[in-house]
């Protein structure tokens, strides 16, 4: 299987409104024969960021409660029926208590989304595993938005992939924060990730179609 390479939108100005179908579509317009890339576009974004391009679109968050009497609630069975194919979990700033974040990746599963299930330290890696997401992605939460690659932390990575084999051989590791170049893409692949999480080195880019073919060439 291709690594994954993840783009998180967020909610930057540079990818909101109409800028997040803009910036969809330039991202998808990078050819790769050795990726998958995918997006994470504002959930008010998310159906026409879907309509506008054919790679993987995820969520950026949904909710353990199906449909019914939850106000305000983001399910699982709706973010599919608009056209994401997975969905952001447990993200250091939309953090879950581990019985809903269970719940929710059930619920998830349950509706044929794709689960990448974020954890900010090994403890956390270690219990999320238990779980068994598609795709787990290590994130310590000091070094995203930094200039501080994940890598240089190689030792932590490779006990993390070591935890996930061990508990749950099926889920994949992820790493992000501080991910800036082509050479920290290659170091984490090299530690045993299955792919990065992105997001304000491409968002913020004069070019991010650019930034992310020179990153995967």
């Amino acid at each position: 299987m291709k690594p994954l390479i993840l783009v998180n939108f967020k909610t930057y100005p540079e990818a909101t409104g109409k800028k997040a179908v803009e910036l969809a579509r330039k991202i998808a317009a990078v050819n790769s024969r050795k990726y998958h890339v995918a997006i994470a576009p504002p959930l008010l974004e998310l159906e026409h960021v879907c309509k506008a391009v054919k790679i993987l679109v995820f969520a950026q968050h949904v909710d353990s409660s199906g449909s019914g009497a939850h106000t305000g609630e983001i399910t699982a069975k709706d973010v599919k029926k608009l056209g994401a194919g997975g969905t952001l979990l447990n993200h250091s700033e939309r953090k879950l208590s581990f019985l809903i974040l269970k719940n929710t990746i059930k619920e998830g599963q349950r509706n044929k989304l794709v689960i990448v299930a974020c954890a900010g330290t090994l403890a956390e890696v270690q219990k999320i595993a238990a779980l068994h997401p598609e795709y787990i992605a290590y994130e310590p939460p000091e070094l995203i938005g930094g200039k501080v690659s994940v890598t240089a932390e190689p030792e932590i990575l490779l006990k993390a992939v070591r935890l996930v084999k061990t508990i749950s051989p099926t889920t994949k590791m992820l790493c992000g924060a501080g991910i800036h170049s082509r050479e920290d893409l290659l170091t984490a692949l090299q530690l045993g990730m299955k792919g990065v999480l992105l997001s304000h080195a491409v968002v913020k880019a004069h070019n991010p179609k650019r930034f992310l073919e020179k990153m995967m060439r």
